[in-house]
């Protein structure tokens, strides 16, 4: 997932972002935006409560983009 934040709110953003267990990579990028996280859920129900309820609630989110992965 593809995190924006809000001028300054970077480094609040990543810590609480560190507290959400389903997050197990999570970087800073420079661009367009700010962070990429790796979430791992059981399925798309999941992902997606993940992203509203424990994401896009925290202060400072501004946008995101979930991409999702597939195996081959």
């Amino acid at each position: 997932m593809l995190v924006s934040t809000a001028p300054a709110k970077e480094h609040d953003v990543y810590n609480e972002l560190l507290k959400v267990p389903e997050i197990v990579e999570l970087h800073p990028l420079f661009g367009e935006y700010d962070l990429i996280a790796k979430i791992e859920a059981e399925d798309f129900n999941a992902l997606g409560e993940i992203v509203i309820d424990k994401v896009r609630a925290i202060s400072g989110v501004i946008d995101t983009k979930t991409l999702t992965g597939i195996k081959f």
